[in-house]
């Protein structure tokens, strides 16, 4: 069903945009956690392992951003002026991009496997084996594995929200199914540990671009793509990368920052860095929400913003963070009141279960917060200012850097708190970013004069 976003009630409207697109960040990072918690069961340095190579997956997917939002935040401003045409244009064009920036990267870390992973100097070399094979696998399934987002994108953007939630569902219902067999092994199936894991997730992501790519070719969509929406155009292709690229660049910037963090935190060994593969997993729970209703909120804000109606867009984005920020209230209470009962869940060993509630206990004090980042960002997104949100969280996630060593090492007199001052730093600069991305959003968006107008219309028309 594709929603016309400029009009009825808002929470409604929002709350049925936001549900599948939450469902599906959750199926999405349900892949992740899937595997975790089966190769837990086969030891931390498996974890380990396969947190390192995820690092660079991550990046990857955060590289394909850039056609994600690009596709919809253009979709829905097309959508919202109703320009169906041009909407499909914009589609066929980032899913081509799309493909290819794919296969780009995926040779990439294909080739530079072993100097990727070496970059952290593991000292376990299974660990770093396991870790070069994981990414090699990943790399051969690129085309699929980066380029599903982007196709859930279009239809998002469509407002239909619920298709990507159903074809990701049915993805991860797979994973579920085959992840087990070729990370245990039955009957002919031979026991491959991180790799069953890997060769799982990738071929759970090919049945899914297949149905995405079943689906559009059927038609069932306000977007028709036909040959002509995948020929490249300048000025199409242009406007995808403009609004798509600082997403991008912050994405992928906050998951090279994240990379330094962890080359840092490698040298406390392999089960810090299980840890905070796993606890990252843990915290996606919250994220995931949150960006769920950022991308909702993107959408809405986009069509409002086609249409020019200021005053849907100030009353959403209020109701959106509000919804997110008790999101992030319930993620605060539950780490701090069960974060090792939590941790148990993935890796039984009494050391990892002890350092991980040490983890989850101080991202807690950052939660509120980082889910208010999430949720402005979607606004920004909405009415085409990507630059804000990359600016504010490329300059605050870098500053985690010299931050973490500041912390965990001390400096000038100061004694350094170890391990647990680089998680500090990643806490205390959430918190900042939330603050400074909803104080900057609300400022531009109250100051508006058509917000008004628009107010003072509906006032007159409710007395």
């Amino acid at each position: 069903m594709n929603q016309n976003l400029t009009q009825g009630p808002i929470v409604p409207s929002l709350v049925r945009l936001a549900l599948p697109i939450i469902g599906m960040s959750f199926v999405q990072m349900a892949y992740n956690m899937v595997d975790m918690i089966w190769l837990g069961r086969v030891g931390a340095n498996a974890v380990a392992a396969v947190g390192t190579a995820t690092f660079f997956t991550w990046f990857g997917i955060s590289l394909l951003m850039a056609m994600k939002s690009g596709v919809e935040i253009t979709v829905s401003q097309e959508v919202g002026r109703g320009d169906k045409d041009k909407a499909s244009r914009y589609a066929g064009n980032a899913v081509l991009m799309a493909v290819i920036l794919a296969v780009v990267f995926g040779v990439f870390t294909f080739l530079f496997s072993e100097q990727l992973i070496g970059f952290f100097d593991l000292k376990e070399m299974d660990v770093n084996d396991m870790a070069i094979s994981y990414l090699k696998i990943i790399a051969l399934g690129a085309p699929f594995y980066y380029t599903t987002p982007t196709l859930g994108g279009v239809f998002t953007g469509a407002g239909n929200s619920h298709l990507p939630f159903r074809m990701t569902s049915a993805g991860l219902l797979l994973n579920i199914i085959i992840d087990p067999l070729f990370i245990f092994g039955w009957g002919p199936l031979p026991a491959l540990g991180s790799n069953g894991a890997a060769l799982a997730t990738i071929l759970a992501q090919l049945f899914v671009f297949g149905l995405f790519s079943w689906k559009i070719l059927k038609g069932e969509s306000i977007i028709q793509l036909t040959k002509e929406s995948f020929r490249l155009t300048k000025v199409i292709a242009q406007k995808i990368i403009r609004l798509g690229v600082p997403v991008a660049a912050n994405s992928a910037l906050f998951i090279s920052f994240s990379i330094m963090i962890a080359k840092i935190v490698s040298s406390w060994g392999a089960l810090p860095i299980a840890v905070q593969s796993v606890g990252a997993q843990i915290e996606a729970i919250s994220w995931m929400t949150a960006s769920g209703f950022s991308t909702a909120l993107g959408a809405y804000t986009g069509q409002n913003f086609g249409a020019n109606k200021w005053y849907r867009i100030y009353k959403g984005f209020l109701v959106t963070v509000s919804i997110s920020v008790l999101v992030g209230l319930m993620a605060t209470l539950a780490f701090l009141g069960f974060g090792e009962e939590i941790f148990s869940m993935f890796i039984p060993e009494a050391d990892a279960i002890h350092l991980g509630g040490i983890y989850l206990g101080i991202l807690a004090v950052s939660q509120v917060f980082m889910c208010m980042e999430i949720s402005t960002s979607g606004a920004f997104y909405g009415i085409g200012k990507t630059v804000p949100p990359s600016l504010v969280s490329i300059v605050l996630t870098g500053s985690r850097i010299p931050l973490a060593l500041l912390l965990s090492g001390g400096v000038m007199g100061f004694e350094g708190i170890g391990l647990e001052g680089v998680w500090w730093s990643v806490s205390l600069t959430s918190i900042v970013k939330g603050l400074l991305l909803f104080g900057w959003f609300y400022w531009l968006i109250y100051n508006r004069p058509e917000r008004m107008e628009e107010r003072n219309a509906y006032l007159a028309e409710a007395t």
